[in-house]
């Protein structure tokens, strides 16, 4: 991939954390738990609570990646191989924290991928604010996926190949 590529791919992929990191953030900090799970059983509050920690998890890796590409992007001299592997990082911390979560308190569907329905299944019904800060950046992190999904596998390959 040519350096102009790699340099206009991090300036896109930097902007499109940016624009889930105000989103999470904005969910984050006007929502607690008690407002959420009010008046709900044990088994939604635990969902809640895995939702939540999912989401913080998620803005972390998000805020530091997004702030390494900045650093990458402001270099006085672009550095192709710096970039490339803080977007493999973008990829596998970021893109996977969202799809993968780890209290798994939703997940994609793929079955509904091509359908024009929304991919992403929740394990429990969550409240419409819960479920509309998902579906929205559930859309930044599926075209940072879509735009990153080289540095999956033939970045690695690519390493490989230049150590032997």
């Amino acid at each position: 991939m040519s350096q102009t590529n790699i340099q206009q791919l991090c300036a896109r992929a930097r902007e499109q954390l940016k624009s889930a990191i105000g989103q999470m953030e904005t969910f984050l900090n006007h929502t607690t738990l008690p407002q959420l799970a009010e008046g709900q059983d044990e088994e939604t509050v635990h969902f809640y609570r895995g939702f939540l920690a999912d989401l913080r998890h998620l803005l972390v890796f998000s805020e530091v990646w997004q702030e390494k590409l900045g650093i990458v992007l402001r270099r006085g001299t672009f550095d192709p191989e710096s970039a490339e592997k803080t977007l493999y990082r973008v990829y596998h911390d970021c893109v996977n924290a969202f799809f993968y979560p780890k209290n798994e308190s939703y997940s994609e569907d793929g079955r509904y991928a091509y359908t024009g329905q929304d991919a992403i299944r929740f394990r429990k019904k969550p409240v419409r604010a819960a479920r509309d800060v998902i579906m929205e950046i559930s859309k930044v992190y599926e075209e940072l996926r879509d735009e990153l999904t080289y540095y999956e596998s033939d970045y690695l390959t690519q390493l490989r190949m230049r150590s032997k």
